[in-house]
Formats: structure tokens, sequence, C-alpha cells
């Protein structure tokens, strides 16, 4: 979750319609009494019901793009967005990427904007939810995506054919612990989309295990893990997982060249 100075900003680019790149100027902005008052009201359903303000609002940005989100997705928040913007370079040749496959899609942001960083490619973006798939599909069309940007409803790779460029997930990790444990706020997300069982890597040895038939020869696996990350690299000391500094912040993401994991 951003800090309160993000969400207040946040809260009013809403409520005075400006776009994301519009927020610093709102700061010298006078907003009339309808906007303070439905600014008032949903901040004091923020505090009150610990709904998070992506809910109240409808919608939150990623890769500088705006996507319809409510209680069927988890919100996005992933630091994979910096890694997509720049092409996954230098692990990724971003002028020979022609598949790319997003697994947990959600909202379908991440294939979203991997369609925008790739834009000579096919992307396929899976999910085990229809109600999150329909959302997904709302905004791949909005977006204009829905020529180049396939969803498919299926258990992780389920519904995927051929090799990719590019496989990416940001599966659920959070042990169930950690999930009871989880600030208010995120008891409004669907469950289906976090906990992962007693250690969180469950999901993660299965697109691990599964990954070789699906991946180009020179393709790339992008996982997110969040804090359980480390964790799942030391089960595996055998691979070269690299792990990327974030210039924007976060962490738990394990790159892998297709070399390494189908030697």
């Amino acid at each position: 979750m951003p800090g309160p100075g993000g969400e207040a900003l946040a809260l009013a680019s809403y409520v005075c319609g400006a776009g994301n790149w519009q927020r610093s100027g709102l700061l010298q902005r006078r907003v009339s009494r309808a906007e303070r008052a439905r600014a008032l009201r949903m901040a004091r359903l923020r505090v009150s019901r610990r709904i998070p303000l992506a809910y109240l609002t409808r919608q939150v940005w990623f890769a500088g793009m705006r996507f319809e989100v409510d209680k069927r997705v988890c919100i996005p928040r992933s630091p994979l967005a910096e890694l997509i913007e720049s092409g996954f370079a230098p692990w990724l040749d971003a002028g020979r990427v022609r598949r790319v496959l997003e697994l947990c899609t959600g909202s379908g942001c991440i294939a979203a904007a991997c369609a925008f960083a790739f834009p000579g490619s096919e992307v396929v973006a899976t999910d085990i939810s229809p109600a999150a798939l329909h959302l997904a599909e709302r905004n791949i069309r909005r977006l204009g995506l829905a020529r180049r940007v396939s969803l498919r409803q299926g258990d992780l790779f389920a519904g995927a054919g051929g090799r990719f460029d590019l496989v990416v997930a940001n599966p659920p990790y959070v042990p169930t612990a950690a999930y009871r444990a989880l600030p208010a706020e995120y008891r409004h997300e669907p469950r289906l989309a976090l906990e992962a069982g007693s250690d969180g890597l469950s999901l993660g040895e299965r697109i691990l295990r599964a990954a070789p038939a699906y991946l180009a020869a020179e393709g790339l696996l992008a996982l997110e893990l969040g804090e359980v990350a480390e964790d799942f690299a030391a089960r595996h000391p055998e691979l070269p997982f690299f792990q990327p500094d974030l210039q924007r912040g976060g962490h738990g993401i394990l790159l892998l060249n297709a070399q390494d994991l189908c030697p």
C-alpha cells in the first residue's frame, strides 16, 4: 500500500479528474465544494472500513496506464512494472520478443504493459478466476489491445500453447500464517490471489517445473515471489537466479534464462 501522502494525492487526483501526469499540479489547485465533499466521503470510508483506496476509486495506475480494479482482482502494485517498461533489458532483446505468456493475470495490467513494451509481440494471459478475466477483458479492450492480448481461463499454463520468449508470473505467494497477519486492507482482496499454502512456495514450484516446456531457446522466466523469493532461490541452489536491483523500490523478483533452466 502507498503511504498516506501518496494516497491523499491519488484521492485528490481522482476527485479532480486529473491524469497521473497532472498530480504535481494538484497542490496548487483550489477545489470546489462538491469535490471537497466527495473527497471527504471517500476518505471516511477508507479510514472507517479500511477499504483500499483503489477499490473506492475503481482505478489504479500501473506502468503509466490506468486500469479498472475492484474486489475481483488484487490491486496492481508489482515492481515488475519497472522491468517491463525497460523491456527486461539487458536480459532480453526487446526487438526479438514475439510471444509473451503471463500467468495469474488478474486485472490484466502486466499483460497490457508487456504488449506495449514489446509492440511486435503476441501476449497470452491466463488466470484461474473467470471473474478476474472478465475485468481483465474490460481493461484490455479499453486500451485497444484486444487483437494482441489473448485471455485464457486456466490454472497456470492451462490454455497456453507453444513456446514463449518471455514467461512472466506474479502468482499467489503469501504463506497462510502471514496472510492471517496482513493488515485489514488486504482482507478486501481475493484470498485466492494472495494465499499460497504453508510456505508460499507451491505455485512457484509448479511454474518452475512446467516452464521448460513453454520457454523458447533464448527465453526468460520472470517470477515475482515477494517475501518468499529468497527461500525459493535457496531451495534451488543449482539454478543461477538473478535478483535485479530496482530503482523505484520493491523486491522479490527472480529472473532465469531458459538456457539455465533447460540445459
